[in-house]
């Protein structure tokens, strides 16, 4: 039982940091339109999506970093996580640091659309009643509002801090 209530507690981890992107990158994409130049607030925003989520990514490698702390021995990791093999797709987003790989912004969304389908799997799974307690969906739902929240507030820092950036070039410059 312990097990069970353990890897649900990772599943929630893991739709915080990562279910909400794509409905997100969806937003930013249709209020951005398609940019008539390249150097637009809208480009600017939609090119920084993918090191939005991989900020988001990092913050689930600090978190895990966290659980895991004082003992980073292989044997008490894999003793702790319950679900390796979602657990490493999920920080397959920090890949998106890279900019070769974030310039294929439409990677980010895709991997995202994987958690997406996680929550979406919840709401099928209640439908069809195999999970009988209405408390799962209700976690799920705060946690995909707070996971909204948390992809928005990461998109409007990294916009921030690469404003940042571009003023202190300009400055430089001149």
């Amino acid at each position: 039982m312990d097990q069970d209530f353990f890897s649900y507690l990772q599943k929630l981890e893991l739709l915080l940091f990562f279910s909400g992107y794509p409905v997100i990158y969806l937003l930013v994409h249709s209020i951005a339109g398609k940019p008539r130049e390249k150097d637009t607030i809208q480009s600017r925003v939609v090119s920084l999506l993918p090191y939005s989520y991989a900020l988001m990514g990092t913050l689930y490698l600090g978190l895990l970093c966290k659980n895991i702390y004082p003992d980073y021995s292989m044997e008490h990791i894999l003793e702790r996580i319950q679900n390796p093999y979602v657990t490493l797709l999920g920080l397959g987003s920090l890949l998106f640091w890279i900019p070769a790989i974030s310039h294929k912004r439409v990677l980010s969304f895709l991997h995202g659309l994987f958690f997406f389908f996680l929550l979406i799997g919840d709401f099928f799974m209640q439908e069809t009643g195999r999970v009988a307690d209405k408390a799962v969906l209700k976690n799920d739902m705060k946690i995909y509002t707070i996971s909204l929240l948390l992809h928005l507030l990461a998109l409007l820092l990294i916009f921030g801090l690469s404003q940042l950036y571009r003023r202190f070039l300009r400055s430089r410059v001149s």
